[in-house]
């Protein structure tokens, strides 16, 4: 009889939560890590995480520890989900603790500010592994409901084969389905901008806007995540699929979605700092609409929403002065 299957979470907040209870769903034994004692006793005695899931079981194959190198000792899997900005330094710390064959797996979505690096490549910069012990598992997966153990797909991404194969089946359950998929760099993309696009939708829909409104930023913020990962050597086909199209609709459409709730608050009027202020948890696209900017111009890659809502957020400029601007842009063929 085989052993099980290790894996480490590196953070218990809600994603990691969700993730570690899929993958020991799966089978898998979890060793989650939290910074905080209080946290990690929770788990451990009433196996329930209440800061983020109050009420939810988790299974008994989950257990909790405040030693990220108890967490990452043996591990086959060791789950990175951290907030996107803080994972230098985090996994600086932690990388001396990794299992020696250990496949270090992103769940993170976004670019890391003033080197435009995606996760994947702040993990191979920073841990020196190859691309073949780096995984991606995006999509539209929305914590609350995956905890909840409500059906998703998703997919695992690895530009090796075999061991996005062997992800996909640590973490298949009868209620989580993942596909498989070499397009490390699309599936990153399409996770990265959907943030951003997330919070344009959010802003538009706390203008009122319409679904009008809503449906065009979605469909042309598809547009500007595909010319960006084509020209970063990105399949296009990516983008029509869960970790493009997939994972853009759920954040843009649901009120689970932090960053569509941040726009929201934003595009009825609240400041910036009244937004963070009433926002409890990360959202990415808060920070990585700079990067992804950023990361489009080195490119020389046109994304006018992206560079929208970073005048918002970053800049002050009121929504509807940048909704104007943007509505007023020159007119040009749809596929360019």
């Amino acid at each position: 009889m085989s052993k099980p299957v290790k894996a480490a979470v590196l953070s218990a907040g809600s994603w990691g939560t969700a993730f570690g209870m899929v993958l020991a769903d799966a089978g898998c034994e979890v060793t989650l890590w939290a910074r905080r004692p209080e946290v990690v006793e929770a788990i451990n005695s009433t196996r329930t995480n209440p800061d983020y899931f109050p009420g939810v079981e988790l299974p008994e194959n989950v257990r909790a520890t405040t030693d990220p190198a108890q967490a990452a000792a043996d591990a086959d899997f060791t789950v990175l989900s951290v907030p996107s900005q803080t994972l230098r330094g985090n996994l600086a710390e932690w990388s001396p603790l990794l299992a020696p064959d250990t496949v270090l797996v992103s769940l993170m979505k976004g670019v890391e500010l003033g080197s435009a690096m995606r996760m994947s490549e702040v993990i191979d910069d920073v841990a020196k592994v190859g691309p073949d012990r780096i995984a991606v598992v995006t999509g539209p997966n929305l914590a609350r409901e995956i905890a909840a153990r409500m059906p998703a797909a998703a997919v695992v991404a690895c530009t090796d084969e075999v061991v996005a194969q062997r992800l996909q089946a640590a973490c298949h359950t009868p209620y989580f389905r993942p596909y498989t998929n070499t397009d490390v760099v699309g599936c990153e993309l399409g996770g990265a901008v959907k943030n951003v696009i997330g919070l344009a939708v959010g802003i538009a829909d706390g203008m009122g806007l319409g679904d009008n409104a809503k449906g065009s930023l979605i469909t042309r913020g598809l547009a500007e995540t595909t010319r960006l990962g084509m020209a970063l050597g990105a399949d296009p086909l990516t983008f029509s699929g869960l970790a493009g199209l997939g994972d853009l609709v759920a954040t843009c459409s649901s009120p689970l979605s932090r960053n569509h709730t941040f726009g929201t608050n934003l595009g009825k009027g609240m400041t910036l700092q009244e937004t963070i202020a009433v926002t409890k948890q990360t959202a990415e696209g808060v920070k990585s609409c700079e990067s992804v900017l950023d990361l489009a111009r080195r490119h020389g890659i046109d994304m006018p929403i992206t560079e929208t809502v970073v005048g918002i957020v970053h800049e002050g400029k009121p929504p509807v002065v940048a909704l104007k601007e943007l509505m007023s842009r020159s007119a040009k063929p749809e596929r360019r």
